[in-house]
Formats: structure tokens, C-alpha cells, sequence
């Protein structure tokens, strides 16, 4: 058998100082995470996170660099994670758009604030990626290739 990690992305997006998160139900309780989900099966990594980031916010968002890649391990589970993440920048919200499943809401926090949270991150991906921003930590899209 042949093990495979589940490929996701997520988006890092700043405005006026603050990070847009998402608040979720998960087994452990609500946690915070950035808009993110898994790829599906067709779709590139740009459209992925675009669609999530709108699925998620009801925002819309276009990606500008990749930030980084990131594989992480479930302490708990036996599951890996390889994230994809994006920075970009957001356009037009739909405040009337039902959010995906799950979702609780949509916040913007600062970066202390996220910091202060970390109890209540979905993984260390959460905190690890915005650190990596703040660093201005970038990446052409061009480093991807979809065929």
C-alpha cells in the first residue's frame, strides 16, 4: 500500500494589520485556521485556494505568491497534511453568502492576537504560516507547474 498526504491549501491574507481567520467546528471544539480545505480532483492549486478562501469568508481572493510549503503530521492521527499556502489580496465580499460547513465565522485578528489563540489553532500551520509572512517570506507562482 502506498501512503499519500492530503494535499491542501490555505491563504494568508493581511489588510490594515489584521489576518483573516476562520473559526471552526472541529472533534477538539472551535479552532481558528486560515481559510483553507483540501484540492480536488481537477483542479489546480490557484483555483483551489481561491474557491476555498470564498467558501469559507465570502470573500473573494486572488492569490499573489506562494508563501510556502508545509507538511505537518497529526500528533493524534494518522494523517499528513501538505499545505500549499498563499498570500494575495481580497476584493468583493458577499456578506449575504452562507459559509461553508462548519464555519463558524470569519474574523479579522492581529498578528498578537493570533499568537495569544494558539491553544485553539487547527494545527501549528496556522501560527508557522503568519510568521512566515511577517518575515516576507515569498515565493514567485511561477514556482508551480500544473500539466
Amino acid at each position: 500500500m502506498i501512503w499519500k498526504p492530503n494535499v491542501t491549501v490555505a491563504a494568508v491574507i493581511e489588510q490594515d494589520g489584521k489576518f483573516l481567520l476562520v473559526e471552526e467546528e472541529t472533534a477538539e471544539g472551535a479552532m481558528f485556521n486560515q481559510p483553507a480545505g483540501h484540492l480536488e480532483d481537477g483542479e489546480t492549486l490557484l483555483d483551489a485556494v481561491t474557491r476555498e478562501v470564498r467558501e469559507e469568508t465570502a470573500w473573494y481572493f486572488t492569490p499573489t505568491a506562494l508563501l510556502g510549503v508545509y507538511l505537518w503530521k497529526h500528533p493524534k492521527r494518522d494523517i499528513t497534511y501538505l499545505r500549499f499556502a498563499f498570500t494575495g489580496e481580497i476584493g468583493d465580499h458577499d456578506p449575504a453568502q452562507k459559509l461553508d460547513d462548519g464555519i463558524l465565522r470569519a474574523c479579522w485578528l492581529t498578528a498578537d492576537e493570533v499568537r495569544a489563540s494558539h491553544a485553539r489553532h487547527r494545527s501549528p500551520q496556522v501560527l508557522t504560516c503568519i510568521e512566515h509572512h511577517l518575515a516576507g517570506q515569498r515565493f514567485p507562482l511561477s514556482v508551480l507547474t500544473h500539466l
